[in-house]
């Protein structure tokens, strides 16, 4: 069985990105976009998401419609669908995500926005 308390976790990760699990159709990711940052613009064709916010405060834009997010809440992103997430608050914007299906390597561990978008670049 995989067990994780998944607040503390996400909170302790300083990573941009790192996968925590992978199934055959589903993936948990967490994510910590520091002050200032994004995650970046993006549209997963074949690949829904939910996105659950742990602590900080953002501004979710989601098929170009606008929103702050903080603690506890939660955004889904259907396939196909154009997003991004920005860290508008003065802490860490800390977050777990569930992609179906997976969209990372199973164990990838990104420790900053350039790394995971230097590594996207390579994969094309």
């Amino acid at each position: 069985m995989e067990h994780f308390t998944i607040a503390t976790v996400a909170e302790e990760s300083p990573d941009f990105r790192r996968v925590l699990w992978t199934g055959q159709h589903l993936q948990l990711v967490i994510m910590t976009i520091p002050p200032g940052s994004e995650i970046g613009e993006e549209v997963h064709p074949d690949h829904d998401q939910i996105l659950t916010f742990v602590s900080g405060v953002g501004e979710a834009t989601v098929a170009g419609e606008k929103k702050k997010i903080e603690q506890g809440d939660l955004v889904v992103v259907p396939a196909g669908t154009r997003h991004n997430f920005v860290n508008v608050g003065p802490n860490p914007l800390v977050l777990y995500t569930v992609y179906g299906p997976p969209e990372h390597p199973p164990g990838t561990r990104h420790r900053t926005k350039a790394e995971a978008d230097s590594a996207e670049h390579a994969d094309r």
